[in-house]
């Protein structure tokens, strides 16, 4: 199953995408997450993407493009995926297509804007294994260490309420159109972000057809 995950930044989109990650067996890949890594390892492609990140802005689609190319050609992508993060733009949704991907579902996930911010700033992540966690919504056993790897966990920049407001400022000016874009294809299919992630992910996996 190739499935896009869309929504809001902090609707919880990344956090449903590893729990049907792991129910299908199939990789999630989140361009949040290679991007981070390219700024991370100071590349020049991470060092052009940091500046717009910081500023709350998209990072250009022959970027972010470039890289999902790659991603989906690797052998674990051959039984289906997940994708986070991408596309984010009409143009990114066409350029997909272009590539001859063929996309099954595209699982919306709605959240208010005002939840959104209240929600961003418990987020904490891991700069050793990328692991995202919440202080509220999925806190680690040990109080700022990771699970995973055991490093001190960090609050990204762009979890500052105004840069969140700016983010979301950007998502419904740029990506929401994407809502229609899908719709129209016949593979949008929208689910209410819930306080218990118990209770978002049951809506998930029903709206998906997973048991």
């Amino acid at each position: 199953m190739k499935i896009i995950f869309f929504g809001a930044p902090g609707a919880g989109k990344g956090t449903q995408a590893e729990i049907v990650s792991e129910k299908l067996s199939i990789p999630a890949i989140s361009t949040g997450a290679i991007i981070r890594e390219a700024i991370k390892n100071g590349t020049d492609m991470g060092k052009s993407a940091q500046s717009y990140i910081e500023k709350g802005a998209l990072v250009p689609d022959e970027v972010v493009i470039g890289i999902i190319k790659d991603r989906l050609s690797e052998k674990d992508c051959e039984n289906g995926f997940i994708l986070d993060g991408f596309p984010r733009t009409v143009p990114q949704a066409e350029a997909l297509t272009a590539m001859g991907v063929k996309i099954d579902v595209v699982l919306n996930i709605e959240v208010s804007d005002e939840r959104i911010v209240t929600r961003m700033s418990g987020r904490r992540t891991c700069p050793g294994c990328g692991a995202t966690y919440h202080t509220v919504y999925k806190p680690t056993e040990k109080e700022g260490i990771c699970d995973k790897c055991g490093a001190q966990l960090t609050i990204r920049k762009d979890d500052d309420p105004a840069v969140v407001k700016s983010r979301l400022e950007t998502y419904h000016n740029e990506t929401e159109p994407l809502k229609a874009y899908y719709d129209k294809l016949g593979l949008l299919k929208s689910v209410e972000g819930q306080e218990e992630l118990a209770d978002t992910t049951a809506l998930t996996l029903a709206a998906l057809g997973i048991k």
